[in-house]
């Protein structure tokens, strides 16, 4: 069991980690502005200078004037500077909401732990719960540290109804801030898109399991169908073509011209010697043979084969998907559309608000709408199955951080363990290092996952794969943590006591399990922060990338480049700190220092990471507010169901209907906040739409907005060329529409040039 000593020396290495990092990144800053465009960048320019020049190395690579390094924090000051309202033009809603999320974090932990260290630190440590416990209960492993919980506390003590107290204290706390901020992104949401700058996802509507139709193609069907229905607003469409197959072969030109200019530039060097690759796998084996010839033959090949797939995707009505993007004249007509039901069966003519251009994830738009469900019923089963699996790694966490009580069951083992000094980084720091490895890994999985499920825009799949993290977090960090660890810390008393006993163990336990979510909060929290703005991984995988990919200036370009933000990999990791925040706030609070200096230190660097590092794929308008708040009010449940839990263990018989109150009211909570705010998050009001049409039509009564929104929705491997879309795009106001289509009352020839409304 972890000591006062050890969670000490792992918040010293963590911190000192954090401090030197801070410190680093400040050297970086004062470099002069043409040498830090990118860290990497800026080291491999000091290598080169260092290279060239004489003088010791450090002279070249750090500025040796004292006084610049009195700035080396002047960071903080300046990303607090810029105002919210100039953060939204700069980096856009999401960012900026983003952000608010751990701010929110510390407007509720913050007040939380003033009154929990003034009330319930000095009632668990002054009673004797443990001295009592160690004379009944032979092989108890506790440390001076969980004195500070509730397990110090005996069963049947009236000190267990502060604990309710301070409970209801915590939960309207929680609910009034969660309401408070909920409202505020709100209002954030609905000024924006009512002064955000014109987008062709405004108009526009993308509509999906399109019925086939026997005498008309879909793009015909499409038209006949929104002039009928949609007769004043309709204005054009584009229809989705499959073209999966051609965009991977315009990946693969793009990857082999890169290469051609790679060997290219390396024959303008050296003239005299022709460069030379292998006809293999990636040029590792297989004949050698001259580069540039090579690289320019099979360039010409897929540059006929583009051609030839082009012209069949275009030309192959089997080639175009039953799903079109439908522009309308108004945003007040795209938002009728996109938030009604267009014909009796609800399967057919599903109509949803188009993302914008750049959140469209094309290789998901050819799935076959009925096939989606298929998909998503066998990645929830894999994602099950994913989550035992990981069940194995989360063990051998917990066995390292319980390492005292294996030494109990295994003796020959305690010389080996304490016959060095390695023991307290075992314990304290090693297993956060092992948990977090693969902590890296599986939002990669999850986000692969979410592909396969079919889901149409980058956002959404960030989202699904958000989702599926905070599940895995919650039940393999957080629940898995808690059980495998209570069953090796106690394991000599499981094994030894009565099954009626067990329970009672478990209570006094499971709050110990604070130690080791304070040294995972220590080495995800502050080192990953810290770890965050020096970019240590992109560093890493920038060199590895330099090394093994990097052929052209394209290359490195694209190997520098920073992305955006990784929301399904930052925002379950932030909730799971809410968890332990609001589950160990009536437990241990011991804990909720740690939890602040994250949530205070994030929010700093991410402000940061925000103005100056990342840009943004795209703007969802903070769309994902809705899950954010859901996520905490689970959190905030289960720590009401977990006391509830641990109070019935300690004889509060009383306690039970008191504590059943408090999820009921939580849980009403959340479906009022559902029912007040989140349509603006679903829905955009048609109010707000006609005010937006009307100010821009007064202020640009010319505008063509035709020939603004042809080609936003072309499939980008036809972007830049003469696409023939005169079949895709309505371009006649006469209401009449010609048809094809035949009758089918008796009539040959009733329906078949116009299409009766």
């Amino acid at each position: 069991m972890a000591t006062v000593s050890d969670i000490t020396a792992s918040a010293t290495i963590n911190g000192l980690s954090a401090i030197l990092f801070l410190v680093l990144f400040g050297i970086l800053r004062l470099q002069p502005m043409n040498d830090r465009v990118y860290f990497s960048k800026w080291y491999l320019k000091g290598i080169r200078e260092n290279t060239k020049t004489t003088g010791p190395f450090v002279k070249k690579f750090i500025n040796l004037d004292y006084r610049m390094y009195l700035k080396l924090l002047n960071w903080v000051p300046a990303s607090l500077k810029m105002p919210e309202s100039e953060l939204i033009d700069h980096a856009g809603l999401d960012s900026v909401v983003y952000i608010r999320i751990y701010l929110l974090g510390l407007k509720i932990f913050v007040p939380i732990a003033l009154l929990a260290f003034t009330v319930l630190l000095p009632v668990n440590y002054t009673d004797r719960n443990f001295d009592i416990l160690i004379t009944k209960v032979e092989d108890l492993t506790f440390s001076q540290i969980d004195k500070f919980s509730i397990s110090n506390v005996p069963s049947g003590s009236k000190r267990l109804f502060v604990h309710i107290f301070m409970a209801y204290v915590f939960t309207f706390w929680t609910c009034y801030m969660l309401y408070r901020e909920y409202k505020i992104v709100t209002d954030m949401r609905l000024h924006f898109l009512a002064t955000e700058k014109r987008r062709p996802d405004q108009f526009t509507v993308l509509v999906r399991n399109i019925p086939p139709d026997v005498d008309e193609s879909v793009s015909e069907y499409v038209e006949h169908f929104f002039r009928v229905n949609h007769p004043d607003q309709y204005l054009l469409h584009q229809v989705v073509y499959n073209a999966n197959k051609l965009a991977k072969i315009v990946t693969q030109k793009k990857d082999l011209r890169n290469r051609l200019v790679y060997y290219s530039n390396k024959y303008e060097r050296r003239p005299n010697r022709r460069p030379t690759t292998k006809a293999g796998f990636w040029g590792l084996w297989g004949k050698t043979i001259d580069a540039i010839d090579y690289y320019s033959a099979e360039i010409e090949k897929l540059s006929n084969k583009e051609v030839e797939e082009r012209e069949r995707v275009i030309g192959d009505p089997k080639a175009v998907v039953p799903a079109a993007f439908v522009s309308f004249k108004s945003r007040w007509g795209a938002a009728v559309c996109a938030q009604t039901q267009q014909t009796r069966n609800p399967t057919h003519w599903i109509t949803d608000w188009a993302p914008e251009p750049r959140d469209v994830y094309w290789d998901n738009l050819s799935m076959p709408f009925m096939e989606l469900n298929i998909r998503r019923v066998l990645m929830a089963g894999a994602f099950i199955g994913l989550t035992f699996f990981f069940m194995i790694p989360i063990a051998f966490v917990q066995t390292l951080a319980n390492i005292e009580s294996i030494e109990k069951v295994v003796p020959f083992l305690k010389p080996i363990i304490d016959g060095g000094t390695m023991k307290p980084i075992i314990q304290g720091f090693l297993p956060g290092i092992v948990l977090k490895i693969f902590l890296i890994l599986l939002p990669m999985i999850l986000m692969e996952m979410s592909k396969i499920e079919g889901y149409f825009t980058i956002s959404t799949l960030e989202s699904r794969a958000a989702g599926k993290f905070h599940l895995f977090l919650l039940v393999n960090v957080f629940l898995g943590s808690i059980v495998t660890g209570t069953v090796l810390q106690q394991i000599q008393v499981f094994l030894k006591e009565s099954p009626s006993e067990i329970p009672k163990i478990a209570s006094v336990a499971i709050p110990m399990k604070a130690t080791f979510f304070i040294t995972y909060i220590m080495v995800d929290g502050w080192a990953g922060i810290a770890a965050e703005i020096l970019k240590v991984v992109p560093l890493i995988i920038f060199h590895l990338k330099n090394i093994f990919l990097v052929k052209t200036e394209i290359d490195r370009e694209e190997a520098t480049d920073q992305g955006s933000l990784l929301w399904a990999t930052y925002e379950p990791r932030m909730q799971l700190y809410f968890l332990l925040g609001l589950v160990y706030s009536t437990v241990t609070p011991i804990l909720l220092p740690f939890i602040i200096v994250f949530f205070a230190f994030a929010y700093l660097v991410f402000r940061h990471q925000v103005i100056n590092v990342y840009d943004q794929k795209y703007e969802s308008a903070a769309s994902y507010w809705p899950d954010v708040h859901r996520r905490i009010i689970i959190g905030l449940m289960i720590s009401q169901i977990l006391l509830l839990g641990l109070l019935s263990t300690k004889q509060a018989l009383h306690s039970t209907p008191f504590m059943l109150v408090l999820p009921v009211l939580t849980f009403l909570f959340h479906r009022y906040c559902k029912s007040r705010f989140e349509s603006a998050f679903r829905k955009f009001p048609l109010q707000d739409a006609m005010i937006k049409d009307t100010l821009e039509n007064a202020r640009e009564p010319h505008l063509n907005l035709r020939t603004y929104l042809r080609g936003a929705y072309i499939h980008p491997v036809f972007k830049g060329l003469e696409l023939d879309t005169s079949m895709d795009v309505y371009e006649d106001d006469n209401p009449v529409v010609a048809t094809t289509r035949r009758s089918h009352k008796g009539s040959s020839g009733e329906l078949s040039s116009i299409l009766v409304v």
